[in-house]
């Protein structure tokens, strides 16, 4: 009985988690196809024109995909050996992430239109299609923001900061009548002028706030190259280390994570064996 389960498992674990079999390959192409039509049906339903006359296409339509996604996320959650870990990887949240919203909109009116957030799910099409090449290139370039994230968030203090100085220097030199009421609102303007954004809603009238205000735009072009380097920097050692051998699409029967190297026998994120390499699983 546990053989037969067992089997039962694996079985729809390859239908639903891998793209290299037939029938796993046509049930991801039905599920991208499904997720492009519950986006464009989210579009369509905030045109008014559309929404009025179609009230009760738009709400079959709502709940069957939320229906189909359920089942499915359901289903991903029931073929792996390690569920939870399944649910707090990436896939696994936006997969839940895609359901959610028709709920929420039960309870906050308007909220369903997050329902867009299901477009994400089309990153499935980098593995269905086998365009490893674009996997390995997502892995550096994850790889890359997490070894800069400490260096993104110690430029990030360090720029808020500045602004929270300069705006309130701003709000010292200019008056109400300029629109800077409080710090707040200066320390909105100043990073609005640091990020070079220039809504233009406030800005500095007398000849000493309009100096500050130059100054601050110069800073703001220096500050912008800075991320851009951190994280161009880390790239580059990213690049330099990563394997040749390439990326592979299979999925962990256990966890369903995939990205992992073509030779790996075991899953880089939990430690559960992979596939033989090479192996039949037709």
């Amino acid at each position: 009985m546990q053989s037969a389960g067992r089997k039962w498992r694996e079985r729809w674990h390859e239908v639903i988690f891998e793209a290299e079999t037939p029938a796993g390959k046509r049930f991801d192409v039905a599920l991208l196809f499904a997720i492009v039509l519950s986006v464009v049906a989210v579009l369509l339903e905030s045109v008014p024109s559309l929404a009025k006359g179609h009230v009760a296409l738009f709400a079959y339509l709502e709940w069957g995909f939320t229906g189909v996604f359920a089942l499915e996320y359901l289903a991903r959650l029931a073929v792996v050996k390690r569920p939870l870990r399944y649910a707090l990887s990436l896939y696994g949240i936006v997969d839940l992430l895609s359901v959610l919203p028709s709920f929420l909109g039960l309870i906050l009116p308007g909220s369903s239109s997050l329902r867009v957030i299901r477009i994400l799910r089309l990153l499935r099409v980098f593995r269905v299609l086998k365009l490893v090449g674009f996997l390995k290139e997502a892995q550096v370039l994850l790889t890359a923001l997490r070894a800069s994230r400490r260096k993104i968030l110690v430029f990030l203090f360090a720029v808020l900061t500045l602004v929270t100085i300069l705006g309130t220097m701003m709000y010292i030199i200019e008056d109400e009548n300029a629109g800077f009421k409080s710090i707040p609102m200066s320390i909105y303007w100043a990073i609005v002028t640091v990020t070079t954004v220039g809504y233009g809603d406030i800005a500095p009238t007398t000849v000493l706030g309009q100096i500050l205000a130059s100054l601050i735009m110069i800073i703001g072009y220096a500050i912008i190259a800075v991320p851009t380097g951190i994280v161009g920097a880390e790239m580059a050692r990213s690049l330099r280390n990563s394997d040749a051998s390439g990326v592979s699409t299979e999925a962990c029967p256990a966890c369903g994570r995939d990205g992992h190297e073509v030779d790996a026998a075991h899953c880089k994120h939990c430690g559960a064996g992979l596939h033989p390499p090479g192996a039949d699983r037709g």
